[in-house]
């Protein structure tokens, strides 16, 4: 063998055994990194509507508004049939998905601060606090004290003022903000924008993401579409004008432009979630803090004032939606009020296009992410809710549980308490103590009453609900001795509003 030869078999083993600690170090780091990667907790993002209906979307059946980003996220998720708020307005209901807490629980029972008409036959009871009481523990507090980034973008509606602001109900970061345009926010920030409240409201989300991309992190968006008064960018109006309406559906241009600006925030945040390759580690939920609004309770017109002229002398001026086939709308508790869209996509753990009838509610968000996070539920409060399972494979499914509605309060209806086991609701009017029956198996726009050929059904339903609401303390209705019936439809001052 040459000296050459040698010299060259001498080095190659010396840069062998030079680079062999390497490899194994790389190698070492590599598995750690995709172990480390393997168990690390889902990042959560919670993308919440307000006001939007069941059947507001395509998804859902409607064929006039258009949301092909909602649409093409059910594709890759799962869609439930069976999703309820809490209550048909929308600070009980966001109260409950912070505590996973009923709302007569929290003595949340109306928007903060509340209905009042003071000459009805009952005097209504008042919210028990006018904000999420600070000794409540908030699923963004479980949350942040298990290791997560926590940020809280939009319409907070659980108390005015710093003190009752969501950075101190354990949000990291937190604006609060609503109006269409020209929105401010608290603590200020981007005030003055040109934007569109959803554009901002998804730049802050965006930029909550980029920020946290490498921890484990919780993104609440809280919409204010498509609440009213109804108001959107005009190139999308017009949009919706040119398109023929639907018979049988209201074809609002403005509502449907409204739905469409939800409908591109959901896809500018999968986008982001994609850019920085964390799609398949996060859960994204989509839901709805109550039923669609089809008018308003006072009476007047619904539109922005710079929007009213699109519909002078038209109905449309006065009418949002319709929550068809669902009976009645937002502020009862009949299922145009309470039954809501929800949308949950989480790849690898949700099998795409996926339907799940199972009756979920707002107080089941609590437990669920608690559990997902492999976080601790506080040992010290009630938690009213249940885990979802997401792996259900049985699309007809209707779990025998029962959940509860309290709404105490005059609104678009009388006050009324529900509770749905299976298939069968009760609707108690706590007014009169009169009861309605309904199967929504066979009857989901609750037409038709079968109190008086169900009535061991009644009793049943009856007792359940009135042990509920003893056990968990639920105010209720007293007589009002100034009870005037010629005066009894006019709205007054709140006791509680300044």
């Amino acid at each position: 063998m040459s000296l050459f030869s040698l010299m060259k078999i001498t080095d190659m083993n010396f840069s062998y055994k030079r680079l062999f600690p390497i490899v194994i170090i790389s190698l070492v780091s590599f598995l750690i990194g995709a172990c480390q990667n393997k168990q690390r907790r889902p990042n959560i993002v919670f993308i919440l509507a307000d006001d939007l209906g069941w059947s507001d979307l395509p998804v859902y059946g409607n064929q006039f508004n258009e949301a092909p980003n909602i649409d093409k996220l059910a594709k890759e998720g799962m869609q439930f049939t069976n999703a309820y708020a809490t209550c048909p307005v929308c600070s009980p209901s966001r109260a409950s998905i912070m505590s996973g807490q009923y709302p007569a629980r929290l003595g949340i029972n109306d928007f903060i601060t509340g209905h009042w008409r003071p000459n009805e036959e009952v005097i209504v009871p008042v919210n028990r606090s006018q904000y999420l009481p600070g000794e409540i523990i908030t699923i963004s507090e479980v949350l942040k004290e298990s290791g997560y980034a926590t940020g809280y973008f939009g319409k907070w509606h659980l108390g005015f003022g710093e003190e009752y602001h969501p950075s101190t109900q354990g949000f990291d970061q937190a604006n609060v903000g609503s109006k269409y345009y020209n929105a401010k926010f608290t603590p200020p920030r981007a005030e003055g924008s040109t934007k569109r409240l959803s554009e901002i409201l998804t730049d802050f989300g965006e930029e909550f993401i980029e920020e946290n991309k490498e921890k484990p992190f919780f993104l609440f968006l809280s919409h204010y579409d498509v609440h009213v008064q109804l108001d959107a960018d005009m190139d999308l109006i017009d949009k919706y004008q040119k398109k023929q309406a639907v018979d049988g559906y209201p074809s609002n241009a403005v509502y449907a432009a409204m739905i469409e600006h939800l409908d591109r925030s959901v896809e500018r945040i999968q986008n982001k979630l994609n850019e920085l390759d964390l799609a398949e580690n996060t859960i994204l939920i989509f839901f709805s803090d109550n039923g669609g609004l089809s008018k308003r309770f006072d009476q007047i017109p619904l539109l922005a004032k710079s929007k009213q002229h699109l519909y002078e002398n038209d109905t449309l001026l006065f009418i949002a939606t319709s929550n068809s086939p669902l009976r009645n709308e937002k502020g009862t508790v009949y299922e145009g009020g309470i039954r809501v869209p929800l949308i949950v996509k989480w790849p690898n753990e949700i099998k795409p296009g996926t339907v799940s009838n199972a009756v979920v509610t707002g107080v089941d968000f609590f437990p669920t992410l608690a559990k997902l996070a492999g976080a601790t539920l506080p040992a010290n409060q009630t938690v009213d809710g249940q885990p979802i399972d997401f792996h259900l494979d049985d699309k007809d499914a209707v779990e025998q549980r029962s959940v509860f509605w309290h709404y105490p309060v005059y609104h678009h209806d009388e006050p009324k308490s529900a509770v749905r086991r299976g298939d069968w609701k009760l609707v108690q009017n706590l007014v009169n103590n009169r009861y309605e029956l309904y199967n929504l198996s066979s009857d989901i726009g609750e037409q038709n009453d079968l109190s008086a050929s169900e009535p061991e059904k009644v009793k049943l339903l009856a007792a359940e609900l009135y042990n509920w609401q003893d056990g968990i303390k639920a105010m209720l209705p007293v007589p009002n001795p100034d009870f005037n019936i010629e005066t009894r439809y006019k709205w007054g001052k709140h006791p509680d509003r300044k």
